[in-house]
């Protein structure tokens, strides 16, 4: 009697762009006694939405024992808007006895029916591959320490997982020095073999491992591999990596050259853009990928990732081919994490000549922009890394633009497809309409008059088309001033489709314009008859260029604006810079009138904008013409510094603080801290150390902080306290707050201060300035009007206060004035100040006349606080304490 199995599947949808589906998901399992039948994978267990972007989903089939698994069986219904599917693979788990099998059934495809061969139903085969792994560690390689090594091996047909080197004998000693060392690995079907890469962890201490060989035998098919790789991976000696890539050495097979790829990293110029965290990038082509790789030694001199700099790094690898995008993040370690990130660009060598671009012009924040800190940016193409040089007598731009446009292949040369080419300059633009009907075709023209380039589009296919058609790249090369650029659009165009692409012209000496997504709001008015059924296109049109004409119905169908509706539509277009208007098309066949009350534009670029266009009218009505088409001047634009993630954890006002000093006293001195926010302060709070190890802050309901407070409470010291570092992280949200703490001593160098004041450094928004302010103080006349005393000050305005400050004064005597200097962060507009003194000492009563404030430096914007009244436990009212307004 067969038993009844539970067979848990886990479906894992890929991390292309597009690749989660809506649609109805099936499934057959195939194996040595029979199959499953066809089932619906309708319910996960472990997500609440299915086959989503990078996403791994776990089902429970209940079936008769189909004994060893050989087959899959998986497709989809095409339902739903997001009807492709990109599948990577499929794991099957199941107990049969005591055993339990895991079965990875491969795909790494698209299932849709406008990408790849166009199926929606593929065959997944069991192809495992096992392999006897032997590594040499050579004679000089110190003795092993705790340290994970991993294997991973590509091939024609994929990559492996991360293999885990460990001995199979629990307490064997692997990696000795003079010692060969074998393991045993299993894979899916890698196809032909052409590189591995080894790596090792970053562990405090480690001394490195020096590599000698790596051999593979595959136990099935007894092919061999050997790799001599001679060679360190410690971060102390050679190259100072832990990842290393080495290319198959094979007879039947060119071997794969390996590159030193300059991998440089453009922070943009914001406030806040620099970040403290470990940056980690992956690279990947054509053929495969780097892996994840930690960049941790800059080529440029000075501190990484800085505000408005280029920092350069070396990444080892085997050839990628042509590079295609980039996967870039960072650990959210450290002082300010976040980063504003312009772009990557990536050469093959120090010495090429062109490079990849990769422009993102966003933040990688938890609290700002996409509110992620990693992301995926697609190359947009290659460019030459400096200006072409010619001389003085070619410096004319006459001559022609050579066009090499590639893409897959047509045979059928009766049946063309259809393309528009449209050049935009900073002048004007130009269509070159085109027919390809190869995989290559070369075009020239002059396009005169169009001034510099600043975009190229790509709209069709204006004919039937009976195949979806790629188009890979557009090469251009003037051969003039010999500026070239490759411009890599890799997309499809598909039957009954209207496609519109663009990319950014590339040149050497300017940054990129990026590739941005406008979302489209249509809001049509809740009006009877406002609603209306026919064709629609728009264009956006802004200070630097205009989207072209984007078709929101599909070809041969139409679209249906309800009332009281609000449809959405995106588009991806070449930042358009500020918007000023849109044009709007509609043609109804009905003769239907729409009522179009407004267009709002919402740009995923930071700052986030929403651009309202309002128009409250209807358009095509009464109208004879064919296409109806109204121009729609901006309204409003609203600014947003982030878009996807509203924090559903509310902050309860507990924040970590670090504070790192360096040349501390041997006393640690009484410290508080005060924390100032929009709507308030927090109390003083003991600081507990100066070592850079958290403290708890409780702050309150402050609102957005705003500065930090360093208060001595006791006497003054002899020398000021080198401050290094100094973060605060909000423990429920887990915001971080930078503080410039460059050439910052506590209490001023000299330690005569009793205050220091730090700005909050936010990335949306400037911090508060610091001001040095002057204050006068103005004893009165009447006899016995001065005093010995030591004399504090609190002032008071819109952004808070000073703190409590002990005034540095030689002379406070009658009829005298005495001027101080006060640093602190600005205060905005003064309100009032807090006088008081101790009254110990000798005549300690006091006739204050008035305190005059005024910014140094300025003559202008001056405070003036009259008293005109004792300060004597003795006379009048026997207060110490005034507050004056």
């Amino acid at each position: 009697l067969l038993l009844v199995l539970v067979y848990e599947v886990h479906v894992y949808t890929g991390a292309k762009l597009g690749a989660e589906t809506d649609s109805n998901v099936y499934i057959n399992l195939i194996g040595t006694r029979g199959d499953a039948g066809k089932r619906k994978l309708h319910r996960a267990k472990n997500n609440n939405i299915k086959f989503r972007h990078g996403q791994m989903d776990i089902f429970c089939i209940k079936a008769v024992s189909l004994g060893d698994l050989e087959k899959v069986l998986i497709s989809h219904d095409g339902a739903g808007p997001g009807r492709g599917w990109f599948l990577d693979k499929i794991v099957i788990k199941h107990k049969e006895g005591k055993e339990a099998q895991e079965v990875v059934f491969p795909c790494n495809r698209w299932l849709d029916e406008y990408q790849d061969d166009g199926k929606t139903e593929r065959e997944l085969t069991a192809n495992t591959q096992q392999w006897r792994v032997q590594v040499k560690t050579d004679g000089d390689s110190p003795e092993p320490q705790e340290c994970k090594r991993t294997l991973v091996i590509y091939g024609s047909k994929g990559k492996s997982d991360e293999l885990l080197l460990s001995p199979q004998t629990p307490g064997y000693v692997c990696f000795l020095p003079r010692a060969t060392d074998e393991f045993i690995v299993e894979t899916g079907d890698l196809g032909n073999v052409y590189k591995i890469r080894v790596s090792c962890d970053e562990v405090p201490g480690f001394e490195g491992w020096h590599l000698k060989s790596f051999h593979l035998e595959e136990l099935h098919t007894k092919q061999e591999l050997n790799f001599d790789c001679k060679c360190w991976l410690s971060l102390n000696r050679e190259d100072k990596e832990l990842v290393k890539e080495f290319p198959a050495v094979n007879e039947d097979q060119k071997t794969l050259p390996v590159y030193k790829y300059v991998v440089s990293v453009h922070i943009g110029d914001r406030w806040g853009a620099e970040t403290f965290a470990n940056v980690y990038i992956t690279l990947y082509g054509k053929r495969g990928d780097t892996g994840v790789r930690k960049l941790h030694t800059s080529l440029v001199k000075g501190r990484k990732f800085h505000r408005n700099k280029v920092d350069s790094f070396l990444v080892e690898a085997v050839s990628l081919s042509h590079l295609q995008k980039v996967v870039i993040g960072h650990d959210g370690e450290g002082y300010g994490a976040g980063m504003y990130l312009k772009m990557v660009t990536v050469k093959e060598s120090q010495d090429s000549d062109k490079e990849w671009v990769f422009p993102l012009w966003n933040w990688l924040d938890t609290h700002l922009g996409l509110c992620e800190t990693v992301c995926e940016i697609v190359t947009v193409g290659r460019r030459l890394t400096c200006t072409p040089k010619l001389p003085e007598i070619n410096m004319k731009s006459s001559g022609l633009w050579i066009m090499d446009i590639t893409g897959s292949d047509l045979s059928d040369e009766d049946d063309p497809i259809c393309l528009s080419f449209i050049f935009y300059g900073n002048l004007s633009h130009k269509k070159l309409p085109l027919q390809v009907t190869g995989k290559a075709i070369q075009i020239k023209d002059e396009l005169a008059n169009i001034g510099s380039i600043c975009k190229v589009q790509v709209t069709g296919p204006h004919c039937e088309l009976k195949q979806p058609w790629h188009l890979d790249l557009l090469h251009m090369k003037h051969t003039g001033t010999k500026e070239e650029m490759y411009l890599a659009f890799d997309c499809w165009f598909n039957p009954n489709e209207d496609k519109c692409v663009e990319l950014p012209a590339l040149y050497a000496d300017q940054e990129p314009l990026p590739v941005v997504e406008y979302a489209i709001h249509l809001h049509t008015g809740d009006l009877k008859k406002a609603d209306a059924t026919g064709e629609a296109y728009l264009c956006i049109q802004g200070e630097k260029s205009d989207s072209g004409k984007r078709w929101l119905n599909s070809r041969n169908s139409m679209i249906t604006f309800a009332r009281g509706q609000v449809d959405v539509f995106k588009i991806k277009a070449v930042y358009l810079g500020k918007l000023n208007q849109v044009l709007v098309g509609f043609k109804s066949l009905k003769k239907d009138e729409w009522f179009l009350e407004k267009i709002v534009i919402k740009e995923v670029l930071y700052p986030f904008s929403a651009n309202a266009f309002v128009h409250n009218d209807w358009i095509n009505k009464h109208s004879k013409k064919d296409f109806v088409e109204v121009a729609i001047p901006l309204k409003e634009t609203s600014v947003t510094s982030h878009l996807t993630k509203n924090f559903d954890t509310k902050s309860r006002g507990r924040w970590q603080m670090w504070v790192h000093c360096m040349q501390v006293p041997e006393d640690v001195p009484d410290i508080q801290v005060v924390v100032f926010g929009r709507k308030g302060k927090s109390p003083a709070q003991k600081v507990q150390n100066l070592n850079n190890n958290p403290f708890l802050l409780t702050v309150g309901d402050i609102g957005d902080i705003t500065k930090v407070s360093f208060v001595l409470s006791g006497p003054c010291l002899g020398r000021g306290i080198k401050l290094h570092k100094l973060q605060l992280k909000d423990l429920d949200t887990k915001q971080e707050l930078g503080f410039h703490t460059e050439a910052q001593c506590l209490f001023g160098e000299g330690g005569s201060e009793t205050v220091t004041e730090l700005a909050a450094v936010r990335p949306d928004k400037p911090p508060l300035r610091e001001v040095l302010y002057s204050i006068s103080v103005h004893t009165g006349t009447l006899p016995a009007s001065g005093t010995d005393a030591d004399v504090f000050i609190t002032v008071f305005g819109e952004y808070g206060d000073s703190c409590k400050r002990r005034l540095r004064h030689s002379n406070l005597e009658r009829g005298q004035v005495c001027t101080s200097e006060m640093r602190a962060v600005d205060l905005g507009q003064l309100s009032k100040v807090l006088v008081e003194h101790h009254n110990v000492g000798y005549g300690a009563g006091w006739y204050l006349d008035q305190i005059v404030i005024h910014e140094s430096g300025k003559t202008d914007g001056q405070y003036a606080f009259l008293c005109q009244q004792w300060l004597d436990s003795g006379v009048g009212d026997a207060q110490t304490e005034r507050m004056l307004k």
